[in-house]
């Protein structure tokens, strides 16, 4: 008796993915799509420079500080850090707080006295880079301290911007008088200044740990942003001339406190 040959069996096409393609979860999308919407405000900083629209310029980077402050906290909180969203921070910072502040300052009055203006707003572009370059190779040094995380090394790059455009908030309150002098060489020096903190190692305050608040602190910190909010709709120069000067404040009590600290835990 003849047997029969056995039927060929057909086998199952493999489902392969293709090499280089995986699903990406949305709470890593989330904090990288912060950090272009702040990248476009920067953009559109530069726009309205060019335009000649200061007041917008300037409130397209305050707007694009704010929004650096809470992709972090924002990537922390959804757990979606990870090293593409910290170089694409890097790189969306020198455009918003390097080479956008720079193009308002040149703009807005360095541009009286043509090369050396420009030359400050080189300077300070260069001074914007140095610092998030040396911040990057910082925070994967393995040997800084615990107590160090406390304070950044340098003026921080949205704090440059802000701080660094104070003869711009100045030019722009003191507009309607006739007897305002334009100091463009003392502009110059500040603005010079302001890049030498940013390329400085002189230690400021780090905002990173502020997340939470006590219970009892909750009803005053809230009053405390809703009346900080309304005065910066409301006078939104006068605001930035107090933070920026408040801010240079503090630089003294930073660097006595990370001294004090240095010498505790040495």
């Amino acid at each position: 008796m003849n047997e029969l040959p056995p039927r060929p069996t057909q086998s199952r096409p493999l489902r392969r993915r293709m090499p280089g393609i995986r699903s990406v979860p949305l709470r890593l999308l989330v904090p990288n799509l912060v950090t272009l919407l702040a990248l476009c405000l920067g953009m559109t900083a530069i726009r309205f420079a060019i335009e000649g629209s200061i007041e917008w310029s300037v409130s397209a980077i305050a707007a694009a500080a704010v929004l650096d402050g809470l992709d972090g906290r924002i990537a922390r909180a959804l757990k979606g850090t990870s090293r593409f969203g910290a170089e694409l921070d890097s790189l969306v910072d020198f455009i918003d707080f390097g080479v956008a502040p720079a193009i308002v300052l040149y703009v807005s009055g360095l541009n009286e006295v043509k090369s050396l203006g420009w030359l400050a707003t080189l300077v300070f572009a260069i001074a914007c880079a140095l610092r998030l370059a040396r911040f990057n190779v910082s925070v994967d040094n393995p040997e800084t301290p615990d107590w160090s995380k406390h304070f950044f090394v340098g003026m921080p790059a949205p704090a440059g911007a802000i701080v660094g455009l104070l003869p711009v908030y100045l030019h722009f309150l003191l507009s309607d008088s006739a007897a305002a002098p334009h100091y463009v060489g003392l502009e110059i020096v500040y603005v010079l200044g302001v890049a030498l903190l940013m390329a400085s190692r002189v230690p400021h305050f780090s905002g990173k740990s502020l997340g939470r608040v006590p219970h009892d602190y909750v009803a005053p910190v809230l009053i405390g942003l809703a009346a900080a909010l309304l005065l910066t709709i409301n006078f939104p120069f006068q605001s930035l001339v107090a933070l920026s000067l408040a801010y240079l404040g503090t630089i003294p009590f930073s660097v006595r406190r990370y001294l004090a600290l240095s010498r505790q835990h040495s």
